[in-house]
């Protein structure tokens, strides 16, 4: 049974309302929500220096580990991530092996890939000519986009960059019209023969074949 006394009600205690059940009162306790902190790789690289700072990330290497793994000093590894410095040339083939991956544009033309192919092994222009037996400014003249004359440079540019020589040999006489397409009115016979020469040299015909088609080749 139930005591005839009744419990006081302490002061300050809501009084509820009859047949409603009681709920607890809790303390309102301000949340404060925190953003993630943002990865140290999660940045899109947009230099040589970006990528290799976020390869090393990704791999969880010091820049000292990475150096010492390249061969050079520490502070040369922190101008390339900063910008302050471009890699040079020779130290390419470590650094893409590094990377895993060439972040270079996909080289679509000749000089492109005569470029690219060059960076791949990490040679200087000079030591590239001197490799394959032609002048410095032969070279760079190649990867300039100026026409390659001699067929013997056409064949060697072709073996490498891995091409037929075919290819190199339509790519040069492209080139060549295009630059002799706009001839002054009154052109020299001369100068008609001898672009019909060049143009044979390009394809590798005969003189008496450039003879009949060199001025309907570059003149008009």
């Amino acid at each position: 049974m139930r005591s005839g006394v009744q419990r006081q009600r302490p002061a300050g205690e809501p009084q509820w309302p009859q047949g409603q059940g009681r709920v607890a009162l809790l303390q309102f306790v301000p949340v404060r929500l925190k953003a993630l902190k943002p990865k140290e790789t999660d940045f899109e690289p947009r230099s040589m220096g970006e990528h290799f700072r976020k390869r090393r990330l990704e791999l969880r290497l010091t820049q000292k580990q990475v150096a010492e793994q390249l061969g050079v000093n520490v502070w040369t590894v922190l101008n390339w991530e900063k910008g302050h410095t471009k890699p040079p040339i020779e130290t390419m083939p470590a650094l893409l092996k590094f990377l895993g991956y060439d972040p270079s544009p996909e080289p679509k033309t000749l000089p492109e890939r005569l470029l690219a192919k060059r960076r791949a092994w990490g040679w200087s222009i000079r030591e590239a000519a001197q490799r394959v037996g032609v002048d410095p400014g032969t070279w760079r003249d190649w990867e300039q986009g100026r026409v390659i004359l001699y067929r013997r440079h056409r064949i060697l540019v072709a073996w490498l960059l891995e091409l037929p020589v075919g290819d190199v040999d339509r790519d040069m006489r492209a080139r060549w019209i295009r630059s002799h397409r706009k001839l002054p009115r009154f052109v020299d016979t001369r100068q008609v023969e001898f672009s019909g020469r060049m143009s044979n040299r390009l394809t590798g015909g005969s003189d008496e074949e450039v003879e009949v088609h060199g001025a309907a080749d570059f003149v008009g």
